[in-house]
């Protein structure tokens, strides 16, 4: 019984630090260290507002960051 209410007790801090809302200069830090890793060397990527974001093609949103009120858009710009 210790052991299920151990393991109950880890699940439960697993999933609250997964679901934290993570930081957008953070999060947009690690996309943009993807991007980069696939040689993509000319492009935008931005912090908006949901609003700004519903005016965008939904394909450019790339991240949602501070509890879904922000969202990180990518531009591949021509080179």
């Amino acid at each position: 019984m210790t052991r299920f209410i151990l393991a109950l007790a880890c699940s439960a801090l697993a999933t609250a630090s997964w679901a934290a809302p993570k930081p957008c200069e953070e999060l947009k830090a690690e996309i943009e260290a993807k991007i980069q890793a696939q040689g993509v060397t000319s492009y935008t990527l931005e912090i908006v507002t949901n609003a700004e974001a519903a005016e965008q093609d939904p394909s450019m949103v790339v991240g949602s960051c501070e509890n879904g009120t922000r969202k990180i858009i990518y531009q591949k710009n021509d080179s």
